[in-house]
């Protein structure tokens, strides 16, 4: 995989978990390895995974055209082309969009959205604690202060985390906010190997995955919508408040 596909994949992620609360499935479509956002029953976006690039599979029914006929200057003639090309089925027009790059990727995000409204709602603002990576601590399963959570929630929020990462058992890795002295976390080994106080010292920091929570690519595994919203937003820089 290219470094710009790679960024693709990064912010594809970042954009649909922040934008939408929606479960992740894996599939087939057309004989490749997909990966399908849908809620409920309703497919959002199925994205075919090719070895050096990715398709955006995006259905505009009646309203869509209209939104995309009302702004289609906005967008590149590549993506035109590829709307006007597009067949009529069962009043919907099927977008097949390959996105090499990021620029493409800008693009398609307009498509989405006009799709579907954001339906993400960020947790409400109770117990705002940050650690030195710049997350909310307070959102984390592993901290011992005052939390956002309430008992339920923190409780399903450990069963997600147990889901994602495959960690049953937290043992002793409670902390009450980056004085933890036996952190494995990334971003903690990668502040000692470097001499950094704080991640957002660091000239990598707005690119570094050590700060994105769980990787950020398009992947072939089930997420559900609450696990993004319990096992790995509240590990992602920019989300929640961060």
């Amino acid at each position: 995989m290219t470094d710009e596909l790679q960024k693709v994949a990064g912010e594809t992620m970042r954009f649909m978990r922040g934008k939408y609360k929606l479960d992740e499935l894996p599939g087939q479509s057309f004989g490749v390895d997909c990966l399908k956002f849908r809620q409920g029953k309703k497919t959002i976006l199925i994205i075919q995974i090719h070895e050096d690039h990715y398709v955006f599979q995006i259905i505009h029914g009646k309203a869509e055209r209209e939104k995309f006929e009302a702004r289609r200057g906005e967008f590149p003639q590549a993506i035109q082309d590829i709307y006007d090309a597009a067949p009529i089925f069962d009043g919907g027009k099927w977008l097949f969009i390959p996105v090499f790059d990021l620029e493409t990727l800008e693009a398609v995000k307009k498509l989405i959205l006009m799709k579907k409204n954001p339906n993400r709602k960020p947790f409400p603002v109770t117990h705002i604690h940050r650690g030195s990576c710049g997350h909310r601590c307070d959102l984390c399963v592993h901290y011992t202060g005052e939390t956002s959570f309430s008992t339920e929630e923190l409780d399903y929020a450990r069963e997600c985390c147990t889901e994602v990462y495959g960690v049953g058992d937290f043992g002793n890795k409670f902390c009450d906010g980056c004085h933890f002295p036996d952190c494995d976390v990334g971003s903690a080994i990668c502040r000692k190997a470097k001499g950094t106080e704080k991640c957002w010292d660091c000239e990598n920091y707005t690119t570094c995955l050590n700060t994105a929570g769980y990787p950020p690519e398009i992947h072939t595994r089930t997420i559900t919508a609450d696990q993004v919203t319990y096992a790995i937003l509240p590990y992602v820089k920019g989300q929640y408040g961060n």
